[in-house]
């Protein structure tokens, strides 16, 4: 609170512990509003979130669809997100799952050098944060590939596009990253199907959503030796539960949604920026089109 109200010394900053007046209320930055808050909001115009995804929002039936929803463009996220997928690709270029398994089983065997030149790594979403973490990649000498939905041209990097440059993408890439949203086009994405076209031996890493990934059908091939390993930032149901194949197995790194966090100052500037360009009658960044979910 003390960072909004500096940036915008002008505009009354309230939280739901000092609302008195929610018919005055215009403006709503959230992540996980209580339930019904919005319908006893009735002069909204406009609701900002702390992240970059917004699917929670588009399914509250309480938020009127005339409403615009505005998402972080970055607050900082697409650094972290960056280091996460190298972080990934990196332990796979120099076989740091295999030597964690050997550890574990006792075995001290040397496993031949990989070069970055010599492992293709395909980025699934090429918004503002995945063409970030697609250049990095390329900085890091990596044979780097992209997917999104429509035509992206990026430096360095092979696009591709719709369902045929999909399969054709998975069937390329040693390390699959996956930093979509979550939207019905999405979900379900990577199915058994999908990621059974990932060639033998890759990983998988999902810093996306997790409604995004058959996690059973992930499982199995990696029991099978098809798949060599995940890491894994966002599951179908967070917490992840306690009775998930996915804790224990040896070929999965997970960590709890953490790849990517909203900082605060980012965040807040984006925001104010955002507020006073709407106040001054401009177009905001960042709105939502409900029709694609981000």
């Amino acid at each position: 609170m003390p960072l909004l109200r500096a940036a915008l010394p002008a505009m009354p900053v309230l939280t739901l512990d000092t609302l008195q007046q929610p018919e005055q209320i215009r403006y709503v930055i959230t992540w996980g509003p209580p339930p019904g808050l919005f319908a006893g909001l009735p002069a909204l115009q406009a609701v900002f979130a702390l992240g970059a995804g917004v699917d929670k929002l588009l399914l509250r039936p309480d938020l009127p669809a005339t409403v615009p929803i505005y998402r972080l463009l970055d607050g900082g996220m697409a650094q972290q997100m960056a280091e996460y997928v190298r972080l990934g690709v990196l332990s796979y270029q120099r076989h740091m799952d295999i030597y964690r398994r050997q550890q574990a089983a006792g075995v001290w065997k040397m496993l031949p050098p990989r070069l970055p030149a010599e492992v293709r790594v395909g980025v699934l979403g090429m918004g503002e944060i995945g063409s970030a973490v697609a250049q990095a990649l390329v900085a890091d000498g990596y044979q780097v590939s992209g997917w999104s939905r429509t035509p992206r041209q990026l430096a360095g990097v092979a696009s591709y596009h719709g369902e045929a440059g999909l399969g054709e993408m998975l069937a390329n890439s040693d390390v699959l990253a996956c930093v979509l949203p979550s939207t019905p086009q999405t979900q379900g994405l990577l199915d058994a199907e999908r990621l059974a076209c990932l060639p033998a031996g890759a990983m998988v890493i999902n810093a996306g959503r997790g409604d995004l990934l058959d996690e059973n059908a992930l499982l199995a091939l990696l029991d099978s030796g098809h798949l060599r390993a995940a890491q894994l930032d966002v599951f179908a149901m967070e917490p992840l539960p306690a009775n998930s194949r996915l804790w224990q197995h040896p070929s999965v790194t997970l960590t709890p949604h953490i790849a990517a966090i909203t900082l605060r100052q980012q965040a807040v500037s984006q925001i104010a920026a955002n507020l006073q360009r709407l106040q001054a009658g401009l177009a905001a960044e960042g709105r939502v089109l409900r029709e694609r979910g981000y």
